[in-house]
């Protein structure tokens, strides 16, 4: 009697394993906008990404790695640390802060290309979504138009789902965005839940 409930133990344990190993991660790789600055974290985009994924009861775990002021270059040096953590999909949102600070747009797409290189590298079975930004227009016509094809161009170039504008369906609206005129309310981070599940959902069935 005692073998046979040692070996239900074994059999109870060897199951449970299986099922944590068996459980994929989706890294929200980012910046302010992932990190979800000025509101709660649960209250940010990838934790609602997380709330629907377990009322599907999908075996997938969000992880949230936005870090508020990322630069394309920031990431690049901070990609192999968050590697450590094996990446199923992978949601990357930079290049916002580039912009705003008016960094050589060449040096961003650089970036951006080796952050990709690095993942695919490392994880040739993972997915990636890019997620594209945009920029106010008083750095220029000529900036802010090759800062809206660069996302476009990267996504061709490696044949990526592409999410052109993240905080297309928000922008200038006082409901959906804080005072700064820049990050998400609540209700914003909801609207860019929805925007990024219409990619990311077939690749989780």
């Amino acid at each position: 009697m005692k073998f046979l409930l040692l070996i239900f133990s074994i059999f109870l344990f060897s199951s449970a394993q299986g099922q944590q190993a068996e459980t994929k991660t989706i890294l929200f790789f980012g910046d302010s906008i992932t990190a979800g600055l000025g509101v709660d974290k649960s209250q940010a985009f990838p934790a609602l990404i997380q709330q629907k994924i377990d009322s599907l009861g999908l075996n997938y775990e969000a992880v949230n790695a936005g870090l508020s002021g990322e630069t394309s270059a920031g990431g690049l040096r901070r990609i192999d640390w968050v590697m450590q953590r094996e990446i199923d999909i992978m949601v990357l949102e930079l290049g916002g802060n580039d912009g705003l600070r008016g960094i050589d747009l060449a040096d961003t797409k650089r970036n951006l290309q080796q952050i990709i290189d690095k993942v695919e590298a490392k994880y040739p079975d993972a997915e990636i979504i890019l997620a594209g930004m945009q920029v106010p227009p008083n750095l220029g016509q000529e900036y802010t138009q090759q800062f809206e094809t660069m996302y476009p161009e990267l996504a061709e170039e490696n044949d990526l789902p592409l999410i052109p504008m993240i905080m297309d369906k928000i922008g200038g609206s006082e409901d959906l965005m804080q005072g700064d005129g820049i990050h998400p309310t609540p209700k914003g981070h909801r609207v860019i839940a929805e925007t990024v599940w219409e990619k990311l959902q077939p690749m989780l069935e």
